[in-house]
C-alpha cells in the first residue's frame, strides 16, 4: 500500500450549484444514449447474422469517436464551449425525433438504424470533450478526480437504469418510444445549458485558428511521455473489455434465453457495479497506487468474462457481472481523472479528446474483432480469449507502469520577460527562429543534458515544431538551443499561459547550470517585412 493525502467526498463538487445541474443534465444525455444503444442491439438481434450486426451498434456508435473526437477538441479549446454545446444538442434532438418517427412507421431497416446510431454518436464525440473541459473550472482543482468519478457515475448509473428501463419500454410499447428518450434528453440538455452561464475570461491573443489547434494538441500529446502511458494504459484493458459490451445481447439470447429483460438486467449489474466502484474510488485512491488498481481491476474483469459463458444461471450472471463494473469504472474513471488533473488548461479538451478517440478506438475495434471472432468460433472461445487476453494487458504494468504525476505543480506560470524587437511582427509572421545560448562547464555537462532533454520536450509540447541542442565545434562549452515556431504568434502564446509550474522549475534546474547570463534571439525569415531603414 501506498499512503496518500485525505480524497475529498465523491459528492463534494455537487456542492456547486451550476455543476450539479450539468451533471444531471449528462445523466439526462447518457440515459438517453444507454436506452438508444440497447434499443438499436436489441432490434437487430433477431437479424441474420445477429453477432455480427449487433456488435456493428458499438461500432456505429463509437467510430464517430476516432473521426471527430480530435477536432471536436480543438473547437472547445477555441470555441464558446457552452454555444458548441447547445448547438450539437439541439442536432441530436432533431436525430433522435427522426429516429423514434421512422421506427414507429416501421422504415427502420438495419443499414438505416446503424446511421442514425452513427449521427448520435457524432453527437456524443462533439459533446464530450466540451463537456469535460467545462465542468472542470466550475470547482476547486482538489475535486476534479471527484469530477471525473462523478462523470463515470452518471454514465454508470444510467448504464444501471438505461437498459431496465428500455427492456421494460421494449417488451411494452416497442422501439419507437426508447429512441424517443433520446430526442428527451438533449432538449434537457440545452434547456440546462441556456439557463447556466459561465463567467468569461479576456484572453491576450485571439482565438487559435481550427487546423493550427489541431497541430498544437497532436504536438502536445506526441510530447508528452505521461499522456501517451495513460493512452497506453486505456487501450490495454479496453481492447479486451469491449467483448462484453458487444456481445452480452448475444449472451442473454443465446445462452440465457432471457430475452430484453434479462439483457437489461446484465447491463444493469455493470452499471451497479460502476457505481460500487464510484463509491469506493476516494479510498481505492488513498490506498492503493494507480498500477495496482490496473492489475487488480484486469483480474476482476477477467474472470467476469468467464463468468458469462460458464454460467448458465441469469441470477448467478448478474451477480457475477459487479466486479466487471467496478474495475470498468476504477480504471478509466481513474485514468481520466488522473489526465483532467495533469493536463494545462491551454489544451485540456484537445488532451481529452484524444482519450476519447483512443477509449473509443480500442471499443470499436474490440467489437468488431470480437464479433467477427464469436460469429466464426463461438461465444465460449471469444470470451476466454479477451480474459487471456485482459490479463496479458495487466501483466505489462511492470513494463509500463503509470508514473507518479501527483507532485508536479500544472497550474499555468507565466514566467518569460517579453521579448526584445527593433519592429512590430505580424503575429502570422513565420517561422521563427529562437535561440538560447548557454555556457556550461564541462564537469556539469552530463547533468546540463539530461535536465535539457525536459525542456526540449516542454518546447515540443508548448508550440515549436522541432527543437534541438547543438554544441559550438570550436567550444565545447557553449551550447544552442534552437527552437523553430510555425508563426510568432505560436510562440507568443508560450509566453501567455501555456507553460506550467512544472516547466518552470525545470527550466530553472537547467538555466542553474549555465555560467553565463543566457542569451535568447529571435530570427524572422528574410523579404517577409518592412526593411527596417525604410
Amino acid at each position: 500500500m501506498t499512503a496518500a493525502t485525505p480524497v475529498p467526498s465523491l459528492w463534494a463538487p455537487l456542492r456547486v450549484g451550476a455543476f450539479r445541474a450539468l451533471w444531471f443534465a449528462q445523466l439526462a444525455s447518457m440515459l438517453g444514449t444507454w436506452m438508444q444503444t440497447v434499443g438499436a442491439q436489441w432490434v437487430l438481434v433477431e437479424a441474420p447474422d445477429a453477432a455480427a450486426l449487433v456488435a456493428l451498434v458499438q461500432v456505429a456508435a463509437t467510430v464517430p469517436m476516432l473521426l471527430l473526437a480530435l477536432p471536436a477538441g480543438a473547437l472547445a479549446d477555441i470555441m464558446d464551449r457552452r454555444r458548441l454545446l447547445v448547438g450539437v444538442q439541439l442536432f441530436q434532438l432533431v436525430v433522435g425525433t427522426a429516429l423514434s418517427v421512422l421506427t414507429a412507421l416501421d422504415l427502420m431497416p438495419p443499414a438505416l438504424l446503424l446511421t442514425f446510431t452513427f449521427l448520435l454518436g457524432s453527437c456524443l464525440a462533439l459533446t464530450l470533450p466540451a463537456y469535460q473541459a467545462s465542468v472542470q473550472d466550475l470547482v476547486p482543482r482538489e475535486q476534479i478526480r471527484m469530477v471525473a468519478a462523478l462523470g463515470g457515475v452518471a454514465v454508470n448509473g444510467a448504464r444501471a437504469v438505461g437498459p431496465a428501463l428500455a427492456g421494460l419500454l421494449l417488451a411494452q410499447v416497442g422501439a419507437s418510444v426508447v429512441f424517443a428518450v433520446t430526442a428527451l434528453s438533449a432538449l434537457v440538455f440545452v434547456v440546462v445549458l441556456v439557463c447556466t452561464r459561465q463567467a468569461s475570461v479576456a484572453a491576450k491573443l485571439p482565438p487559435e485558428r481550427f487546423a493550427g489547434a489541431l497541430r498544437a494538441g497532436g504536438r502536445y500529446v506526441r510530447n508528452s511521455p505521461v499522456v501517451r502511458r495513460m493512452l497506453l494504459r486505456v487501450f490495454l484493458f479496453v481492447l479486451p473489455g469491449a467483448v462484453i459490451w458487444a456481445l452480452l445481447p448475444v449472451v442473454a439470447d443465446e445462452l440465457l434465453d432471457a430475452g430484453s429483460t434479462g439483457f437489461g438486467l446484465l447491463l444493469g449489474s455493470l452499471g451497479v457495479g460502476a457505481l460500487l466502484g464510484a463509491a469506493v474510488l476516494p479510498r481505492v485512491v488513498a490506498r492503493l497506487s494507480a498500477n495496482q488498481v490496473l492489475v487488480v481491476s484486469a483480474v476482476l474483469f477477467a474472470g467476469s468474462l468467464v463468468a458469462c459463458v460458464t454460467v448458465p444461471s441469469l441470477p448467478a450472471l448478474v451477480v457475477l457481472l459487479v466486479p466487471a463494473g467496478m474495475a470498468w469504472l476504477l480504471v478509466l474513471m481513474g485514468i481520466t481523472g488522473a489526465l483532467q488533473v495533469f493536463l494545462p488548461a491551454w489544451v485540456r479538451a484537445r488532451g481529452l479528446s484524444t482519450f476519447n478517440v483512443v477509449f473509443a478506438g480500442s471499443q470499436a475495434l474490440g467489437s468488431l474483432v470480437w464479433g467477427l471472432l464469436a460469429q466464426w468460433t463461438g461465444l465460449f472461445p471469444t470470451f476466454i480469449a479477451a480474459a487471456v487476453l485482459m490479463v496479458a494487458g495487466a501483466v505489462t504494468v511492470r513494463v509500463w507502469p503509470l508514473p507518479d504525476v501527483a507532485h508536479w505543480n500544472r497550474a499555468a506560470a507565466v514566467y518569460w520577460p517579453e521579448p526584445t524587437l527593433t519592429y512590430d511582427p505580424d503575429p502570422q509572421e513565420g517561422p521563427v527562429l529562437v535561440t538560447v545560448r548557454y555556457v556550461v562547464e564541462t564537469e556539469q555537462e552530463a547533468e546540463f543534458l539530461e535536465a535539457m532533454e525536459a525542456v526540449r520536450l516542454t518546447r515540443l509540447r508548448t508550440g515549436a515544431t522541432s527543437c534541438t541542442l547543438y554544441r559550438d565545434g570550436a567550444d565545447p562549452t557553449v551550447f544552442l538551443l534552437v527552437q523553430l515556431f510555425p508563426t510568432w504568434e505560436e510562440h507568443l502564446r508560450q509566453h501567455t499561459g501555456r507553460l506550467t509550474v512544472t516547466d518552470q522549475e525545470r527550466e530553472e534546474r537547467a538555466n542553474a547550470f549555465a555560467v553565463e547570463d543566457l542569451v535568447g534571439e529571435h530570427y524572422f525569415p528574410v523579404g517577409r517585412h518592412r526593411d527596417l531603414d525604410d
